[in-house]
């Protein structure tokens, strides 16, 4: 039984970003408890309790971020995403049945329908709270699932949790910030946020990946799936 821990970036259909990027921090469900007081432990050594969210990266905390990326590479901890680029081409009419939301839920099933998830383990999948149709969304991803899989899915149950309330959960939404963070060009701005610069460099130097390129769909450490739409003929 594995535990994935889903967070998303710049998801919605007109936020006016040229990407989006959904993904997971996959561990085994046995080792939750442990590492659940490992990273809460490392938070504490660097006197740093609170939430690790992207969008509050700083110098100050800098050594924390990068502690935290040493034990995800040290340790029994997978990452995947799916970055999306040139989300403006995506062509729902022709695609996703002329909806952006159906668009979303095909992401879910190549998400988490991937090489690196055998189908003959068990998964449970924990999301981040977006917005107020929660309860609609996650209950369509069930129904996706189950036909796709032919009532015979591997992923076994979903539930929706707060970010604040799970250290997983804030590690998925570190890296998902990172690759979306690189993807938008943001590093080679002027006035660009340094210390998210830095971070960038550090996991990409760590993981031997560009994070604004996809990876080998074999790799299981960290997995980077590049989809781009083609360009209206």
């Amino acid at each position: 039984m594995y535990n994935l821990y889903i967070d998303e970036s710049c998801h919605l259909e007109h936020d006016g970003m040229p990407v989006m990027c959904i993904g997971y921090v996959k561990i085994n469900a046995e080792h939750y408890h442990a590492m659940k007081e490992r990273i809460k432990q490392i938070k504490l050594d660097f006197k740093n309790p609170t939430e690790i969210k992207w969008n509050s990266v700083s110098f100050s905390r800098m050594p924390l971020y990068k502690a935290l990326i040493d034990y995800f590479f040290a340790g029994e901890i997978d990452f995947r995403c799916i970055l999306v680029k040139y989300k403006k081409r995506l062509r729902h009419d022709e695609f996703n049945q002329g909806s952006h939301d159906n668009f979303y839920y095909k992401l879910i099933y190549f998400l988490l329908h991937s090489a690196t998830n055998h189908p003959d383990s068990q998964y449970k999948v924990y999301l981040d709270i977006k917005d107020t149709r929660g309860k609609e969304k996650l209950k369509k991803i069930e129904e996706v699932l189950a036909n796709k899989y032919k009532g015979n899915s591997p992923f076994v149950s979903f539930q929706h949790i707060h970010s604040d309330e799970n250290v997983l959960l804030q590690l998925t939404d570190l890296f998902i910030g990172a690759v979306t963070f690189k993807n938008r060009g943001l590093h080679s701005k002027e006035g660009a946020n340094k210390a998210k610069v830095q971070l960038v460099e550090y996991l990409e130097a760590k993981s031997g990946y560009s994070l604004n390129e996809g990876t080998e769909p074999w790799e299981t450490k960290f997995n980077i799936f590049d989809h781009q739409p083609k360009q209206s003929s």
